[in-house]
């Protein structure tokens, strides 16, 4: 099944003032209807066939999240292209630097974003209210993908250049209806849902594609949130009685932080996706609000998520809380050196054992995610850290998260990363960044370090702690080590 039959041949019956797409917007919310949404699509096809777009290319699309960009993916599908998000908050610099790795047939965006692209690429204008015209044609010499391939993601580059990854419709269909299953506890809808999918991440990313077509796939509404506002998100749960929804743990931590909800009724479930969450910040959400927190895991490369809770597993395990769940049916766990985790799928065996992925993925079609990980006695998987983040201090593995965690006990402190840095004696040391709590000043390096010492062995204390106002992060709130690592390296006197 390709991800285009899902809008323009749906399982479930849509009627003419069915809401396709709501986009949440201060001064009123813009809601477009399902049958717009399908003609629009169409349209799209259309006009990348006008346009000599062969099928199988790369096509990229600049928009932000709308309806547009909603109606763009799915048409670049129906035309049996190969989608290519592309964020139009990048500088120029990174936007030349992703058409080049992917080098696609056209590139679809507003007049004026169409203006910041410098490769010769048949240019696709959206004209507003979903229309569609050819703006410039060129001919070019487009990459070709594989038949299957729907999607070019890259990955979030916090330590190094984000790299470009295949997606199969297939394949990640096949996933999602692992969840979809569990979510419709083996129910058969006889009409589409009411309540909207919220989707608090950019379409920009594999993230808020992946739930647009969730949305999509279980007949729900997907409403888009533009950019994450806390307050904001309490009157979409409100107003839309939203019961469950994903949140990425940059939202969750601000949901915790902010003052102004006094509720966030009747939502009961929210799935944390994108990043692993701190256990400090699921105990605070689910103290605050009451709801009940569910981890999972995925990765771009693997599609979406294979581990995650369920509600069941919420109420009989809450000390698990910190483990990113249970695998789904039909994932296999291994674990390599150093406890590595490698995953194997339907969607991992299906991958091109000759393409990008190299040695991360072996003949049996197991791959290997980078996370250094371990599977308890009642079947939970606790990620305990990236491979390439851990810091090796004199032969002694650092987890970083295990010191953040520590670091975020003291009231001093509302955000902190730890990284490696060299040392010329121990090879690596790490060293901590953190973000003072408002209307305080930065903790003393003296607190800091009499804390860590207190629920850490010594090895794993920092050996220098710098405040910063904020820390650098991506769309969905991972913190860029790399930018970290270069600041760590920078001379400093102490906090």
């Amino acid at each position: 099944m390709s991800f285009a039959s899902l809008l323009l041949a749906p399982e479930l019956p849509a009627g003419p003032d069915t809401p396709g797409v709501i986009v949440a917007r201060p001064d009123g919310d813009e809601v477009t209807l399902y049958f717009d949404l399908m003609e629009a699509a169409r349209r799209l096809a259309a006009t990348l066939a006008d346009a000599e777009v062969a099928p199988r290319t790369p096509v990229a699309c600049l928009l932000p999240p709308s309806a547009d960009v909603v109606a763009a993916f799915f048409g670049t599908w129906a035309a049996d292209g190969v989608y290519v998000p592309v964020n139009p908050r990048l500088s120029d610099t990174e936007i030349d630097h992703i058409l080049s790795e992917v080098s696609p047939a056209a590139v679809i965006g507003s007049p004026e974003q169409l203006h910041r692209v410098k490769a010769p690429i048949t240019r696709i204008a959206a004209d507003g209210e979903m229309g569609w015209s050819v703006a410039e044609r060129r001919a070019t010499s487009p990459a070709f993908h594989d038949p299957g391939i729907a999607t070019v993601s890259f990955t979030s580059g916090t330590t190094g250049r984000p790299k470009p990854i295949e997606l199969q419709s297939d394949a990640v269909l096949r996933l999602m209806d692992t969840i979809v299953s569990t979510v419709r506890k083996g129910r058969i809808p006889t009409e589409r849902p009411t309540m909207p999918n919220v989707i608090p991440v950019s379409t920009s990313l594999w993230a808020g594609i992946y739930n647009v077509i969730f949305a999509v796939r279980t007949g729900s509404p997907a409403l888009l949130m533009p950019t994450f506002d806390a307050l904001e998100y309490a009157r979409i749960v409100g107003h839309y009685q939203i019961a469950s929804t994903v949140l990425p743990p940059a939202a969750i931590t601000m949901l915790n932080d902010e003052p102004g909800i006094e509720s966030l009724d009747p939502l009961r479930i929210i799935r944390s996706i994108t990043a692993p969450l701190s256990p400090l910040q699921a105990r605070r959400f689910f103290g605050r609000y009451g709801v009940m927190v569910l981890n999972g895991y995925g990765q771009t490369e693997v599609g979406g998520e294979i581990v995650g809770w369920t509600a069941r597993d919420f109420r009989e395990h809450p000390e698990k809380l910190g483990a990113v769940g249970r695998p789904h049916d039909g994932v296999e766990l291994r674990f390599g050196e150093s406890d590595e985790l490698w995953v194997r799928t339907a969607y991992t065996a299906s991958m091109d054992k000759k393409g990008r992925m190299g040695d991360r993925l072996d003949d049996e079609g197991f791959f290997r995610t980078g996370d250094i990980a371990r599977l308890d006695e009642d079947g939970f998987l606790w990620i305990e850290g990236r491979e390439s983040d851990m810091i090796n201090r004199g032969g002694l593995k650092v987890f970083p998260a295990e010191v953040e965690e520590v670091l975020l006990l003291s009231e001093a402190v509302s955000d902190a990363s730890v990284v490696g840095v060299p040392d010329d004696r121990l090879g690596e040391v790490p060293h901590a960044f953190v973000v003072p709590a408002d209307n305080r000043a930065a903790p003393s390096g003296d607190h800091l370090d009499q804390l860590c010492r207190q629920h850490l062995a010594p090895y794993k204390v920092p050996v220098t702690f710098q405040a910063l106002e904020a820390l650098p992060r991506n769309e969905v709130g991972k913190v860029l080590r790399r930018v970290l690592i270069d600041q760590a390296a920078a001379p400093f006197d102490g906090a």
